[in-house]
């Protein structure tokens, strides 16, 4: 195994070359008009929804009078909006315009073509090495100074835990209020739901995860294997903190639901969702689910487009 100071030489080169082939020395980036600076503050404005300027510019490690600007320029442009905070009025939350989201999409699938293309030429051995060595470096960085413990860990974990059917509830709350204007009909629903489901826990088939940082519920998934008849699994309350998404939360929660799913025999894994979460629904159809079925609907207290998923098992 090599030294550190070894390879320091090395994995500067290949930094430098990793900046130069994803187009950062450009004065655009991913195929837009827009500052590589700009095109990250899109991105993070979208997973985190209702953020402030200051959280963004400690986020993207920026002063925040090169935050306040850039800003300027993405809410005249169209792409941001801005409210008063809920306890501040100084404090401004942020969130993507129709024509911001649709801007980020067009962003999303820029970088995912050209990721593809580079994953395309190695084999799935070298594309784990990939992202496990670029997970390791990236956390590496953004750990803190010597003295200081770097971000703690996600842990997944099964089972009740107390404070789960209030913390998870809050979680869609929240960000479905956020994003698709849900309210208390909604939280209704997935309180009800989620208290009933944790009532049969101890049954064969039944199973919920939360995804654990530094103690707090940080995301959630559950495999219900009672409520939709034999031999089928439900897929249900997944959802992801937007402070740990983009880490692979999302992916190891579905993993260890889908897990539970086959080794209980379930021949198939049903999900209800809704039209218009494209990152979900591609990690989905990543998991092998297949829409089979649209209507409108207003089970969630609001019409939506509503979607059901099907999944084989293998």
């Amino acid at each position: 195994m090599s030294e550190p100071s070894s390879i320091i030489e090395p994995v500067r080169e290949a930094s430098r070359q990793l900046v130069r082939e994803l187009g950062f020395m450009n004065e655009s980036l991913a195929g837009t008009e827009l500052s590589p600076s700009a095109v990250h503050a899109l991105l993070e404005i979208e997973a985190h929804e209702g953020i402030t300027a200051r959280i963004l510019s400690e986020i993207l490690r920026l002063e925040k009078s090169s935050v306040s600007r850039m800003l300027r320029k993405l809410i005249l442009s169209g792409d941001v909006l801005e409210e008063p905070g809920d306890q501040d009025g100084r404090e401004r939350k942020l969130s993507l315009s129709a024509a911001g989201r649709r801007r980020v999409a067009a962003i999303h699938a820029f970088a995912r073509e050209q990721v593809e293309r580079a994953l395309h030429r190695l084999s799935p051995e070298q594309c784990t090495t990939v992202l496990d060595g670029l997970r390791l470096y990236a956390g590496s960085l953004a750990a803190k100074s010597a003295g200081h413990d770097p971000v703690p860990p996600v842990r997944i974990v099964a089972g009740y835990r107390p404070g789960l059917i209030a913390r998870i509830t809050e979680m869609h709350a929240l960000h479905y209020a956020r994003v698709s204007g849900f309210g208390q009909a909604f939280e209704s629903v997935v309180a009800g739901g989620l208290a009933d489901f944790c009532g049969r826990l101890a049954r064969p088939g039944n199973d919920v995860w939360s995804a654990i940082r530094d103690g707090r519920i940080m995301g959630s998934i559950a495999i219900d294997g009672e409520d939709l008849g034999s031999g089928i699994a439900h897929l249900r309350w997944f959802i992801v903190e937007g402070a740990v998404r983009g880490g692979g939360t999302g992916r190891r929660l579905l993993a260890a639901a889908l897990d539970f799913a086959d080794e209980n025999r379930f021949e198939e894994t049903h999900l209800w969702t809704f039209a218009g979460l494209a990152a979900a629904r591609h990690l989905y159809e990543a998991h092998g689910f297949v829409c089979v079925e649209e209507r409108s609907g207003r089970q969630w207290g609001s019409e939506v487009l509503e979607q059901r998923f099907v999944r084989r098992r293998p």
